[in-house]
């Protein structure tokens, strides 16, 4: 539907009224770019321009409009018009002459999938980061121009539509807010796949023969992704372009569009990006048809003036993690050693954590808006209380893919049948659609089964036996003594780091956050090297005697120590004839 809507609207750019923007960047050496817009035919007595305080692919608040300054608005005869601020996202003008002509400066200096970055190497744009647009003229269509004469080496690379020279086009205020663009003097690789074209832009040091590596793997990538699925998405102008911003001053990052994703890092192809930046390709690209096009309908229409909350984030984001690495061992970016000892960390996260005792993974997706990117002062209990749904549900992915191979099926198939049914029409699913996916696909019982027992409730499914079919074992980590909480050594302390973990050693023996330890059974401890050596003379059942500070104060406190809970994965070299052609066939995509 929104694709036939695009269709329509470019076959003439001049259909309906258009909202023009212009940037440029005379003052980029101090991170401002001066930005003006042209809103022409307006019928209501008052105009009211906004900074959005969202992005698509983000769901907490992020308030752009506090990087805005300089604001001024004239009518077609250049004369002055009156702003006022209703509210602190928003600008009121009054008295047009049915067209404003707005101009403000924009302060950007963060290069990442939610904000700008504007300097002598680069204009950096996330679009609602950038652009201030209209209330009540959101479905115009737009064209932007970016004015480059001071950098006459930067090029442009966006999903918008090219119309001539450096002006580009969107159908609506959707498609543009979700429109990322970096100018830069970057390089470019492409290849051809099912009449459609795949582009990378790269800006960051590198030389040919490790752009051209890393090139190969984003083609393995995406070959791998699209036999998932059985085809590419169809993208809107025939092209998916990776805006890849990999340099010293970027921040880590990745971000999902419709048609493009943002990738950034601190680390350049140069010192290891080659290898360390190559997860965040495979988790972008897979969003291309999970999330972008496979949609949650709580998350339609995106709003740009509030957070956008959707308990379906555990599939979206949490099945799309559990596609990353698995695609990276079908492409031969990693072994499948590689692959199992990757399982740890997150198994082992999400397996321990106290906090499915309050939230299921529905409830974890709620939490969006608080942990998304987003900031507070005042601290919170989030060791205790939240799981990751990008690691809940890559190991829910994990999980249902296992089981369904079981019985002679696989989660690759089950996404077809989801890119089928909702996917490729472009129709946002309900999470009982889902579930109801899921029981046509797999039976009604095993639907109900995994739904209730791991999505409506919190419980773990029985991984012991699910890698004992694929070939892969899980026992504990280890035999060593269990503290029981994060340390962090300052000067002459080790200062508690973190909140404990609720019915760990440290938790029961009342010790929290803060809390600095001064001797262990009279041993004064006053480096990071002491107290691991003492804890590391312990055995399980050993009692600790602490000396602490807590707010000036002088406290005794006991730990008995416990049994460390981690485990470990790894593949079994005694596995059955059974299970490893089921491994292999598993991490093969067969």
């Amino acid at each position: 539907m929104r694709f036939l809507i695009f269709l329509l609207f470019f076959t003439s750019i001049s259909f309906g009224q258009t909202t023009s923007y212009n940037i440029s960047f005379p003052n980029a050496e101090h991170h401002e770019a001066k930005i003006m817009v042209n809103f022409p035919e307006i019928g209501q007595d008052s105009l009211v321009v906004r900074m959005s305080r969202t992005s698509p692919g983000r769901y907490a608040l992020h308030e752009f409009a506090k990087n805005v300054y300089g604001v001024k608005a004239k009518n077609a005869a250049g004369e002055t018009l009156k702003i006022t601020r209703p509210d602190p996202y928003s600008w009121l003008i009054t008295g047009h002459d049915g067209t404003v002509n707005l101009e403000y400066t924009l302060f950007g200096n963060r290069a990442d999938g939610t904000y700008s970055q504007i300097d002598q190497s680069h204009a950096h744009l996330n679009i609602p980061a950038t652009f201030m647009y209209a209330e009540g003229l959101e479905e115009r269509p737009i064209e932007v121009t970016f004015e480059t004469e001071a950098f006459p080496d930067w090029k442009i690379a966006t999903q918008l539509k090219h119309e001539k020279n450096n002006t580009y086009s969107a159908p609506d205020l959707h498609y543009f807010m979700d429109s990322p663009t970096e100018l830069s003097d970057h390089e470019v690789r492409q290849f051809g796949l099912d009449g459609q074209t795949i582009k990378f832009a790269l800006h960051g040091p590198a030389s040919k023969e490790e752009f051209d590596q890393y090139f190969k793997q984003v083609k393995d990538i995406v070959t791998q992704q699209k036999a998932v699925f059985g085809e590419l998405p169809k993208f809107d102008f025939g092209e998916y372009v990776f805006i890849a911003c990999y340099l010293p001053h970027a921040s880590g990052d990745g971000m999902e569009h419709r048609n493009s994703t943002i990738l950034t890092s601190s680390r350049t192809l140069i010192e290891g990006g080659i290898d360390r930046n190559i997860g965040t390709v495979a988790h972008e690209f897979f969003h291309a048809w999970n999330v972008e096009r496979i949609r949650p309908q709580d998350l339609e229409p995106f709003d740009f003036t509030a957070a956008d909350m959707s308990g379906l984030l555990w599939f979206a984001e949490g099945f799309t993690s559990y596609y990353t690495p698995l695609t990276l061992v079908r492409s031969g970016i990693i072994t499948p050693e590689e692959y199992a000892e990757g399982l740890n960390s997150t198994f082992n996260y999400v397996w321990n954590s106290p906090a499915r005792e309050y939230f299921n993974p529905i409830e974890m997706s709620y939490q969006a808006p608080f942990v998304d990117a987003a900031t507070s002062v005042d601290p919170v209990n989030r060791e205790n209380t939240f799981i990751s749904y990008y690691s809940y549900g890559s190991m829910l992915g994990l999980a249902l893919d296992l089981k369904l191979r079981q019985k002679g099926q696989n989660l690759d198939d089950f996404m077809k049948l989801l890119w089928e049914q909702f996917g490729e029409k472009e129709k946002p699913y309900t999470l009982k659609e889902l579930e109801a996916a899921l029981a046509q696909y797999a039976g009604e019982n095993f639907a109900s089964d995994y739904f209730e027992n791991y999505v409506y409730d919190s419980k773990m499914p029985d991984f012991e036996d699910l890698f004992k079919t694929v070939g892969l074992k899980i026992e504990k980590a280890s035999k060593n003594a269990f503290f029981g909480t994060s340390i962090q050594a300052e000067e002459d302390a080790i200062i508690i780091s973190g909140n404990p973990g609720m019915n760990t050693p440290a938790y029961k023996g009342g010790l929290d956050r803060g809390d600095r330890i001064i001797s262990v059974n009279g041993i004064k401890i006053k480096s990071e090297e002491v107290w691991k050596e003492t804890i590391e003379n312990t055995n399980v059942g050993d009692i600790l005697n602490l000396e602490i500070e807590r707010f000036g104060n002088n406290l005794n406190k006991s730990v008995t120590l416990g049994q460390d809970p981690k485990y470990k994965i790894s593949i079994d070299e005694k596995a059955s004839k059974k299970a490893v052609k089921a491994r292999e066939e598993w991490l093969s995509g067969k």
